[in-house]
C-alpha cells in the first residue's frame, strides 16, 4: 500500500485540523462555564445582574423574612441554590397548576 505525498500531507492536514477543533471547542466551553457559572453565594450586584432588579426592589427582597439572605459576611449574600428554589416555591404559576408543593411536603421544608 504505497501512500504518496499529497496524501500524507492531506492526512496530517485532517490529524492536525481535528486536534486543532477539539482543542477550541475544549476551551470555549471551559470559557463559557467560567462566564455563566454562577457562585455559590451572589453578592448585592450580582444578584441585581442576574435578576434584572434595581435597589429599590433589592432592598425589598432583602428584607423578606422568607428570602434566602446571609448577613453574616459583612455584606449581604445569597446563597444561589436557595435563590433558584425560592425563585421556584413563589412562582405562582407552580403553586396555581400543579401539585408539586402537595408532593414534596417534608422533602425541603416546603
Amino acid at each position: 500500500m504505497d501512500i504518496t505525498l499529497k496524501e500524507l500531507e492531506a492526512k496530517l492536514l485532517e490529524e492536525r485540523l481535528k486536534d486543532l477543533f477539539k482543542r477550541a471547542y475544549e476551551l470555549g466551553v471551559e470559557d463559557a462555564r467560567k462566564k455563566y457559572e454562577l457562585p455559590p453565594l451572589l453578592s448585592r450586584k450580582q444578584f441585581m445582574d442576574l435578576v434584572g432588579v434595581a435597589d429599590t426592589k433589592c432592598a425589598e427582597l432583602f428584607n423578606r423574612s422568607d428570602f434566602p439572605v446571609i448577613r453574616e459576611f459583612g455584606h449581604p449574600k445569597v446563597p444561589t441554590a436557595l435563590l433558584f428554589d425560592w425563585i421556584f416555591k413563589n412562582t405562582e404559576w407552580v403553586q396555581t397548576n400543579t401539585t408539586y408543593f402537595e408532593d414534596k411536603k417534608g422533602e425541603w421544608g416546603a
